[in-house]
């Protein structure tokens, strides 16, 4: 637990006054106050973050966490496990959502085996480089799919540790290789499942309010995956004091690996755009453990889930875009990452009033 705590105590609230300072550019450029909306807060924010009046973000990456979850023995998701490793391998050929949306964004795609429950082997050699397209496989498994967490612990506290410690391992290596933003995906099928467990505990709404479909389930097993989730619960009794606990008890590997890659963003002063419903349930757990790692997280979007926006509200994020995607994957964070982007580019390269030879005087 050292690295995690080593952690803990490097994340510092951003300095506002950097803000202030980036608003005065802001208020120069030739528009009217405030009209380019929410590209200017992206802006303000990134110039906070890296502490720079001319913030840069050069390379990106995705980062796309997999495992599995024992929970689906319950029957709480339209697909089998077996489809976790066989995305895996669509991710590493360049052929899912994520990997197209990151190649439109710029970013490169890393896909963590944290917790899948399959051999992968040497995956890195052909067919699956498909030309560079696809995604670089990074095996750093701690747990072969967790348990259920109807019949017990979902993982046990040190497994827990683990899995935060690995995303916290990739953001340190990541940012020593000059990359400027990170992204969060996952892949695990039932993974709405820990998630929506998650919401429910450290949000304090009830379990039917926070728990969608998935990945489409009729209504009769949505009824089951919500009395599924509250029996997990009664069992296992979370913590809402304990983000760690609540990890361990009723959560996932590609989760803690999320929160862990999360909190190594904001140690490391990297902003970190967090993409869906599972991704968020991971941003959530980091936030619990330091709530200054929020300062360093973008929401990307708002999906489909409806658990989703009570975790957003619980940490005072406002969604990027609101797409109705439920995908996952990091496809969501693919898309905020060009909307952020953009609103760098209009602080860096739009001429100021005096540059462009343009009154700023406002008539009265």
């Amino acid at each position: 637990m050292d690295l995690l705590n080593k952690t803990l105590k490097k994340i510092k609230s951003v300095d506002k006054q950097w803000h202030e300072m980036a608003q005065k550019h802001l208020d120069n450029l030739t528009k009217p106050p405030g009209s380019l909306g929410r590209l200017e807060e992206f802006a303000k924010r990134l110039v906070a973050i890296a502490e720079n009046k001319s913030p840069s973000i050069n390379k990106k990456a995705i980062f796309t966490f997999a495992g599995d979850h024992g929970v689906t023995e319950e029957g709480v998701s339209a697909y089998p496990k077996e489809v976790t490793p066989q995305m895996v391998f669509n991710f590493l050929r360049g052929g899912a959502g994520i990997n197209v949306l990151a190649r439109h964004a710029g970013a490169d795609v890393v896909v963590i085996d944290i917790g899948v429950d399959y051999d992968f082997g040497n995956p890195t050699s052909p067919p699956f480089s498909k030309g560079g397209m696809g995604g670089l496989f990074v095996s750093m498994k701690v747990i072969k799919g967790t348990r259920n967490f109807t019949k017990g612990h979902a993982m046990t506290k040190e497994e827990a540790i683990r899995c935060i410690e690995a995303g916290i391992e990739l953001a340190n290596g990541y940012a020593k290789k000059g990359y400027g933003i990170f992204g969060t995906g996952e892949m695990g099928i039932g993974n709405t499942t820990p998630s929506s467990a998650i919401a429910s505990v450290l949000t304090g709404i009830p379990v039917s309010e926070v728990t969608g479909r998935g990945t489409g389930i009729t209504d009769e097993s949505l009824n089951k995956k919500v009395r599924v989730i509250e029996a997990g619960m009664k069992l296992n009794n979370p913590d809402p004091a304990d983000a760690l606990d609540v990890l361990s008890k009723v959560g996932g590997a590609e989760i803690g690996g999320i929160a862990g890659l999360i909190l190594g963003a904001a140690s490391n002063r990297i902003p970190v755009v967090i993409d869906g419903f599972i991704s968020t349930a991971g941003a959530l757990i980091a936030y619990c453990m330091e709530p200054a790692s929020v300062d360093y997280m973008f929401a990307a979007h708002n999906s489909a889930e409806i658990g989703h926006k009570a975790m957003l509200d619980k940490m005072g994020l406002k969604p990027i875009l609101n797409l109705d995607l439920r995908l996952g994957e990091g496809t969501g964070a693919a898309l905020a990452i060009l909307m952020i982007e953009a609103g760098l580019k209009i602080y860096k390269e739009m001429a100021t009033f005096g540059e462009a030879g343009v009154s700023n005087e406002i008539q009265t």
